[in-house]
Parts: C-alpha cells; sequence; structure tokens
C-alpha cells in the first residue's frame, strides 16, 4: 500500500512548503483536487520543489476542458517531474457541468471513453510526429501542425486515472487505465461486491488483470487525540456522508446497505436548503460503514487493517498541513507506505 497526502493550498505560495515537507515526511503521492481553485497549478509549483512524490489530479473535471487542453497540460506536468505526473479525471454531475462549467453533459461514460481515447491519441502525436487522427462519436481531432507539437518526452506514458461510484466507469477504469479513484462515499462492502468486481470485468475484456489497476481513495476517518475529540470529529464527516448520500448519483452505496429512504429523505433535505439537518439522519452504524473511526495513536493501524488487500494507495480525506498533526501524519506513513513494509 501507498500512503498519499491531498494538497489544498490556500495560495499557490504555500506550495513550496507543504509539498516539501509531504516528500520529507515520506508520503507516496500529492493529490490536488478541483474544488476553490485550479488543480493543475499547484502541481507545476510542486514539481519544481519536490524530486521523488508522485503528482496528481484527484480530480479535474474532464468535461470543463476540450481533450486537447489536458493533453497539453498533462505533457507539460510529465517532462517537468519527470515522469511523476498522473493524470485523475472525474465526469462530475450534470448540474456542475452545465450549470458551473457551462459545458455539455451527454452520456457520461461513453463520452468519458473517447475522451481517454482521444488523450492518448495526441499524446501519440506529441511523441512520434505521427498523423493526428482520432474521429469518434463525441470527439474529433485530425489537425495538428508542427507549430502546435511539443516534441517528444523522456516520459510519454502518462498514466490515467479515472474517478467513479457505479459499475460503468468501473469496468472503463478495468479496460483502459492505469488507476481508479474510488469515491470517499464508499463501504468495504461496495468495493468488494461491485467495485473491484467490474473493475476485473473491464480488465478481462482486454486482457488485463485486477493487479494492472491502482485503487487509490482519500478515505473518512474521524480521529482525536481522546474519546472526547474523537466525538467532536463526528459532526462534519456525518454532515459530509450526508451531502453524498443525497445525491442520486451514489445511490447505489445505499441501496446495497438498504439505506434508500434515508438517501430520498436527505435528497429532499438538500432541494428545500435544509442542510443543516441531513447529518441528523446519519447513523452511528452508516458512520462506522463509511469512516474509519479511531483515535490517533489507533487510526493507521485500524485504516490497514480494513483496507490492506482492497486499496493500493490511501489517503485521509483532509488536507495535510504541515504544521499540524504532525505525530498522525508520521504514524500513518510508518503504517501504510511500502517504504517501511
Amino acid at each position: 500500500m501507498k500512503f498519499d497526502a491531498t494538497l489544498l493550498p490556500a495560495s499557490l505560495k504555500d506550495v513550496p512548503t507543504i509539498a516539501q515537507a509531504a516528500e520529507a515526511y515520506g508520503f507516496d503521492g500529492l493529490w490536488t483536487s478541483e474544488t476553490a481553485h485550479n488543480p493543475f497549478l499547484p502541481l507545476t509549483v510542486a514539481a519544481e520543489h519536490t524530486q521523488k512524490i508522485s503528482l496528481g489530479t484527484a480530480v479535474a473535471i474532464a468535461f470543463a476542458r476540450s481533450p486537447m487542453v489536458v493533453a497539453q497540460l498533462a505533457w507539460d506536468l510529465a517532462e517537468q517531474s519527470d515522469g511523476r505526473f498522473i493524470l485523475g479525471l472525474g465526469t462530475q454531475i450534470k448540474a456542475h457541468i452545465t450549470r458551473r462549467f457551462s459545458s455539455v453533459w451527454d452520456s457520461p461514460g461513453p463520452r468519458l471513453r473517447e475522451y481517454i481515447q482521444s488523450l492518448r491519441a495526441i499524446w501519440g502525436t506529441f511523441q512520434n510526429n505521427e498523423p493526428l487522427r482520432f474521429e469518434g462519436q463525441y470527439y474529433k481531432f485530425t489537425l495538428m501542425t508542427p507549430f502546435f507539437t511539443p516534441g517528444r518526452i523522456k516520459t510519454p506514458d502518462i498514466p490515467i486515472f479515472i474517478a467513479g461510484v457505479n459499475p460503468y466507469l468501473c469496468r472503463l477504469a478495468g479496460e483502459l487505465c492505469q488507476g481508479f479513484h474510488v469515491h470517499p462515499f464508499h463501504t468495504v462492502r461496495y468495493l468488494r461486491e461491485t467495485i473491484i468486481p467490474n473493475i476485473e470485468i473491464g480488465a478481462a475484456s482486454a486482457g488485463r488483470t485486477r493487479s494492472d489497476v491502482q485503487l487509490t481513495c482519500a478515505i473518512f476517518v474521524v480521529t482525536g487525540e481522546g474519546e472526547r475529540e474523537v466525538e467532536d470529529a463526528t459532526v462534519p464527516i456525518k454532515a459530509q456522508i450526508a451531502f453524498y448520500a443525497s445525491t442520486p448519483t451514489y445511490q447505489s452505496v445505499l441501496a446495497l446497505h438498504g439505506w434508500q429512504a434515508i438517501g430520498e429523505q436527505l435528497n429532499l433535505l438538500s432541494r428545500q436548503g435544509r442542510w443543516p439537518e441531513m447529518a441528523d439522519l446519519i447513523t452511528d452504524e452508516m458512520l462506522h460503514e463509511f469512516a474509519v473511526v479511531a483515535p490517533h495513536d489507533q487510526l493507521a493501524q485500524k485504516v490497514r487493517e480494513r483496507y490492506e488487500g482492497l486499496l493500493d494507495r490511501i489517503g485521509y480525506y483532509f488536507p495535510f498541513e504541515p504544521q499540524y498533526n504532525e505525530v498522525l501524519w508520521k504514524d500513518a506513513v510508518n503504517v501504510l507506505s511500502d517504504k517501511e513494509q
């Protein structure tokens, strides 16, 4: 297993300090997300100030950008980082694609398949100076002149990870990708019964195996120095679980456990804007299915016991801040990272 950190700086000016500390602590990877900030820009700074740690997006929103734009960004980051860059892509949901990004939402699974295929076609042109000929249902790329070609790099095989919850994207990752970002909103049962079997189906269709696809996740954890801090930490995690559980796209996870009625109630509350009430619907049973609950000194071992053999890379669902929780982070690196095994 590898242990990774989330890079969520308040400013790009903070990135050198955080990235260098993450590498010094012994983290295996550093991931950015597309939330309040662009996910690619911090990695350009992190690549300049680190030497070994892998750097990736978890995730960049695919449909907010043309594959050509993402191909160029990934190519430059792969070259700058000497092959340490991982391109993580996600579809997001319809409301965000159409209303936040003013982009097209149409058959997201098949569209993402073509997105990945077109990226590889574009990179093939960059590396081998071959004609660009990709023509699919959703994307067509047939023009690339020397002036717009960045040229060969030493590390052209850029890993692609995709994020998802439901079977189609799991199978797509198994077929075409090097990794899969497991959504934090999952349970071990859902991993065993839905995610991994569908990744295996997709892998087998392409003559691959489960071992060809790294499963990674920033998991929900509830932790603190003692029982009181652990108890206080349950409130924000229950709120986060409730937020995801209110989204119709993720109802398959709830259905597996017979919690569909709770999902419907949460969806109704979210549409009514009654966000503070939603966490109260998340029972302690649900909390323990979705999150690892343990004090600081037991957390890493509890995480290993739950996920060993299921996930290949793991992190915690809160950003790495070097000035806080030093003992927590270093214990996690020691227990969870391959470096110490």
